[in-house]
């Protein structure tokens, strides 16, 4: 033990000689380069990793990021994965850093091409019922197989038909139980309440990408972006290449429907993954408006409208089949999506609040006072013509005040509810057709104008409405960054964000079928029967353009504080 210990002793002292010799022969700059880099190489010839990151460090940037990435590349070789994914993490260029992990992903997996695959349900339920006894999986038989819901509200099986999900007191159990156990867990301080959290969007690159080269999934913190709760002001710093998200963030846990809200206020937290889908929405097609859209078989209302020329007398104990009867011949209706894919969260949250929304809308969901359902608000006097079946489109919209930015461009702020409901009145034709109707339903409009007003006290009751405020906020941000070129103010390249090979978001079912929004009242012994349709319509690049200057000063004190310069090696979130 003594002569291998000697011989170790031997070995770090010659490598040290020979350091401190070709660092005396050189008589420049470029020479004194060359004998770093000839000296990092001995170091690793012998095994002194430290000691090879020493001499690196005191190389030109450039430089220095390629010698890392050699010394990454030994101790990988070595089996010390850890210490390589310490090494990649002092690499500053993003693009040689992603290659390099890459390939250390690959070296540590071998060949499974790095990085922690992300849950792709719709593959994994399919390789199940393809290869398992592939006859007994029926979704109306015996076998039956469900992925968890990626938004809270509702569920999606495998055909892509919507189900909702309802609460319950054993819900409500389960979120204590959820709370007690998520308020105990994981990094204390990023439970933290906090009124302005800092979230460095390059930063938290970086630290995903180093944690899927090693290995590992982003943990919960990445996941939720360290508890925001709300996107009020988006901070650059050119100085040290951050890209900051800031807004209240605080202890997150689970609603009894699943959702990852606020411990404290009950509000619905960012997802990374939902940041991933839309910053790559936005570098497809920056212009692009995205959409979710619910819509009706023409075929199916054709059918209805058959139904309810035929002339019955119906009474209190014939009426509920009767009106199942119209739910039938309605039958499902077709969901669509444009500019985004219909298996990520982002557009579940898109068709679970335009769902939920109709429901609230006439009268399938109880909806609070200031907002009364499109039948409750019918008053009929005898004597007067009822309405015909219509077919009222409710749609939400973007609509933000303004988005302000500091005279240096440094410092934005996003200012305004973000969220509108629109409405537009339509007839059905007999033939199941669907046209604009002579004039607009004042009671339509009245209810959509209700839902913007009282928009704040909605999603307090309904977490979905602010979770698809928030999807709103992100993508303004995401098409913000485009049209002020923001990352290559920063040299951002997105190299993780950006690339789904890299970083894989949770993918889904995608919705395609969902039950017919359809309810009545009956006035003057007459039923006034209504349907819905509409979605959620997504123009971020309108308001990406059209940035005010703050010419109050606000935004640059908001922006001092702890600079990220200053923040110790690790920290991608600060208060």
């Amino acid at each position: 033990m003594l002569k291998t210990a000697f011989a170790t002793w031997a070995r770090r002292l010659f490598a040290l000689c020979a350091a401190a010799a070709l660092l005396a022969a050189g008589s420049g700059p470029a020479q004194a380069q060359q004998n770093s880099v000839q000296a990092v190489q001995q170091h690793l010839a012998a095994g002194e990793f430290p000691l090879a990151r020493q001499v690196a460090q005191r190389l030109p940037a450039g430089q220095r990021d390629q010698v890392l990435g050699q010394i990454a590349q030994a101790q990988a070789q070595a089996g010390m994965f850890g210490s390589a994914v310490s090494s990649l993490a002092d690499i500053q260029d993003d693009r040689y850093r992603s290659q390099m992990a890459q390939q250390l992903g690959q070296q540590r997996f071998a060949g499974a091409g790095g990085g922690a695959a992300m849950a792709d349900f719709e593959q994994l339920i399919s390789l199940i019922t393809t290869t398992i006894e592939p006859d007994t999986w029926d979704p109306e038989g015996q076998g039956t197989i469900e992925e968890f819901a990626i938004a809270g509200g509702v569920r999606i099986d495998a055909l892509g038909t919507v189900h909702s999900v309802l609460k319950s007191a054993e819900g409500a159990g389960l979120l204590l139980l959820r709370k007690s156990h998520r308020l105990s867990d994981g990094n204390r301080q990023v439970m933290r309440p906090s009124s302005l959290r800092k979230v460095s969007l390059t930063r938290l690159e970086k630290y995903v990408q180093l944690r899927l080269a090693a290995g590992q999934e982003p943990d919960e913190a990445m996941r939720y972006l360290a508890g925001l709760t709300k996107i009020q002001y988006v901070f650059i710093y050119p100085e040290s290449g951050d890209i900051v998200l800031a807004g209240p963030a605080g202890p997150w846990t689970r609603d009894e429907l699943g959702r990852v809200v606020n411990a404290e206020t009950g509000r619905p937290v960012l997802h990374l993954d939902d940041l991933v889908v839309l910053l790559r929405a936005m570098q497809a097609n920056p212009q692009a408006a995205l959409l979710c859209s619910i819509e009706p078989d023409p075929k199916n209302l054709a059918r209805v409208q058959e139904f309810l020329a035929r002339k019955r007398r119906l009474t209190p104990a014939t009426r509920r089949r009767w009106v199942e009867q119209i739910r039938q011949h309605l039958g499902l209706q077709s969901v669509r999506f444009q500019g985004i894919d219909p298996r990520t969260r982002v557009a579940h949250v898109m068709f679970e609040a335009d769902y939920r929304m109709k429901l609230l809308g006439i009268g399938l969901e109880p909806s609070p006072p200031q907002v009364p359902s499109y039948l409750e608000q019918i008053r009929w006097k005898r004597g007067t013509k009822l309405p015909p079946m219509g077919m009222l489109r409710w749609w939400f919209n973007m609509n933000y005040d303004a988005v302000l930015a500091s005279p240096d461009r440094n410092a934005y702020a996003l200012r305004g509810q973000g969220v509108e409901v629109l409405s537009e009145s339509e007839m059905v034709t007999r033939q199941g057709g669907i046209v604009p109707a002579k004039r607009q339903d004042p009671l339509a409009a009245a209810f959509a104008a209700n839902f913007t007003r009282h928009f704040d006290h909605l999603a307090a009751e309904y977490h979905v409405y602010a979770d698809l405020q928030n999807i709103f906020d992100l993508a303004l941000v995401c098409a913000l960054l485009r049209a002020e070129g923001i990352p290559e103010r920063v040299n951002w390249n997105m190299t993780c964000f950006g690339d789904p090979q890299q970083y894989q978001v949770a993918l889904g079912p995608a919705p395609r079928k969902v039950e017919s929004v359809a309810n009545y009242r009956v006035l003057g012994g007459r039923h006034v029967v209504v349907a819905v349709s509409g979605g959620v319509r997504l123009e971020p690049a309108r308001y990406a353009r059209r940035v005010e200057k703050d010419r109050r000063g606000e935004l640059a004190s908001r922006r001092q504080g702890e600079q990220p310069e200053q923040l110790p090696r690790g920290v991608w979130w600060w208060d």
